[in-house]
């Protein structure tokens, strides 16, 4: 095997408009159902492959308009019906059953009028430039993107309506849906989905706290409440942000981990028991659209193939076993091949970017910040909804400007936008976040410390008591108040073991001490860590 793993196609669902023969398709599909008492079943060879085809009818919600349409064309049909083609692959060649496609015929007119659930009537708009025509729309699984038009050519012609119906989509026909997927071993995926894995990361890191759209789904449990990790992980990125990783892509997409229901009931050997892992086109979150041409679809498996493939390899998952399948799976439709035609995997360089945010961060806090440049943060990490420069400056009773010139002065922090702003990712926004929560907890301690050297003061220590009670607060270590009881064991609650906390109590013990207080007392002070342990401050103080 040579090349990289091939992704192969799942979903599919496109709207193919045909426009060059008018309503002819849609009645000559009325005039074969009739003929066949209301349904006809045939069977035809596409690529040495054995396909049936199925042509029935529905209601349809489409009024009736009379003998004449608006366009002039005389309707002689007196029920309102939609037709259908159901086409499979033959239960001999795919006993599986799920290589197939739906086709749904709808007729499209000028002045076109529908009539809704509760019974009212309203116009259907038919894009400009229409005046008959009529939309197939297909929904699909298992099938080249390519084939889903010569599918449906053969599949009418098998069925009487004839083929060159079909042969020129309309420049306004798009796809809707479209996925591509890999089956990877259950015990090989755990670092697709993994909290700081490339699904996670990409939701965390890319996307704007606030603008654009992100959707990340984490969900362990199956439909009935089991447990199985990674059940259904995803993360939805918009088009502005899928260019953050992948800086030559356009398509907005849903990137995917998930199992299948009946999974956990699966043995080892089931394709079933393990994970897929794909990429699907997400039409809804733009206001563009991808037709239907040659060069379209090959852009959309380029686009998917590429993004499965990154995800794999920044998750450290060989995606181009030279011996057997490496860490993927076979199942009916995917047969673990290899292709050097397909798009290299491209680096996301998460870690990268997670750096990149946090020196960001870091830079600003360390450089200081304005009172309303605080301000406008400590807004964005706690306001919900959406925020303006006006929303921050009537919040801190700041001028509109004022907070502008601020927003400016961060901007590699911030996005603004339309009148809005937002921090610059989830990620800088937990960052930011956890610095506004060490602010202000720096505050409440310096008033806690205030309020100990005045306790301290009436209790006629020495002043320079007060420089131990300011080494404390600076360094974010709690004195317990033993200091009133002097039977009482003194108490240290620090952060974390380690050189910077073995410096901070030498220092701590030499303020002690020249504060004229009994070096016994702090030699023998217990030290309480944040995450529970326990030491004591003698062992601290000993060289080394």
């Amino acid at each position: 095997m040579t090349g990289y793993v091939e992704p192969v196609p799942h979903e599919f669902a496109a709207n193919y408009l045909f426009d060059a023969n008018g309503l002819a398709p849609f009645f000559a599909a009325d005039s074969q159902v009739k003929a066949g008492g209301g349904s006809q079943c045939s069977e035809f060879y596409d690529r040495g492959e054995r396909w049936t085809v199925t042509l029935y009818y529905q209601d349809s919600n489409i009024v009736h308009p009379g003998s004449q349409l608006l366009t002039g064309t005389e309707w002689r049909l007196e029920e309102m019906r939609e037709f259908r083609l159901k086409v499979k692959r033959h239960e001999e060649e795919d006993p599986v059953g799920q290589q197939s496609f739906n086709a749904h015929i709808t007729p499209r007119w000028q002045g076109m009028k529908v009539e809704k659930r509760d019974g009212t009537v309203s116009s259907y708009s038919v894009p400009d430039g229409i005046r008959e025509a009529v939309n197939v729309k297909v929904q699909g699984s298992n099938i080249d993107f390519s084939r889903y038009l010569q599918l449906l050519q053969s599949a009418a012609l098998a069925v009487g309506i004839r083929a060159d119906y079909f042969e020129e989509p309309h420049e306004y026909s798009n796809v809707q849906d479209a996925e591509r997927y890999v089956r990877v071993h259950e015990d090989a995926s755990g670092p697709v989905h993994a909290r700081d894995g490339p699904i996670a990361s990409m939701g965390h890191l890319l996307e704007s706290d606030r603008q654009g759209y992100r959707k990340v789904v984490q969900n362990d449990d199956d439909d009935h409440g089991r447990n199985l990790p990674g059940y259904y992980h995803t993360v939805t990125l918009g088009p502005r942000r899928i260019r953050e990783a992948f800086p030559d892509h356009s398509l907005p997409k849903e990137i995917k981990h998930y199992y299948a229901r009946e999974a956990l009931s699966q043995g080892d050997d089931s394709p079933l028991a393990h994970p897929k892992i794909g990429a699907s086109y997400q039409v809804n979150r733009w206001d563009e659209k991808l037709g239907v041409t040659s060069e379209e679809l090959n852009q959309l498996e380029h686009e998917l193939d590429q993004t499965v493939l990154s995800v794999l390899a920044d998750a450290g998952l060989d995606v181009a076993p030279l011996r057997g399948t490496g860490p993927f799976v076979r199942d009916t439709y995917f047969e673990v091949e290899t292709t050097e035609d397909g798009p290299d995997p491209i680096g996301l360089d998460l870690t990268h970017i997670r750096s990149t945010q946090e020196s960001v961060v870091i830079r600003y806090l360390v450089d200081g910040l304005g009172p309303v440049q605080w301000e406008s943060l400590q807004t964005l990490v706690t306001d919900g909804g959406e925020v303006s420069p006006a929303n921050i400056a009537d919040e801190h009773d700041r001028h509109v400007e004022s907070v502008r010139r601020a927003l400016r002065g961060i901007e590699d922090l911030v996005v603004r936008e339309y009148a809005k702003v937002s921090l610059r990712s989830t990620y800088v926004a937990e960052l930011v976040h956890d610095a506004v929560q060490e602010a202000e907890e720096a505050v409440k301690r310096a008033a806690e410390t205030g309020a100990k050297a005045i306790r301290v003061a009436e209790q006629g220590m020495e002043e320079t008591m007060s420089v131990f009670i300011a080494w404390a607060a600076r360094h974010g270590i709690d004195v317990d108040d033993a200091l009133s009881r002097r039977e009482a064991r003194m108490k240290l609650r620090v952060g974390e073991p380690g050189r910077e906390t073995r410096r901070a109590i030498k220092e701590g013990f030499r303020i002690w001490k020249e504060a004229g207080l009994p070096e016994e007392r702090f030699r023998m002070a217990k030290i309480r860590f944040r995450d529970g342990g326990l030491s004591d401050a003698w062992r601290y103080l000993n060289p080394g």
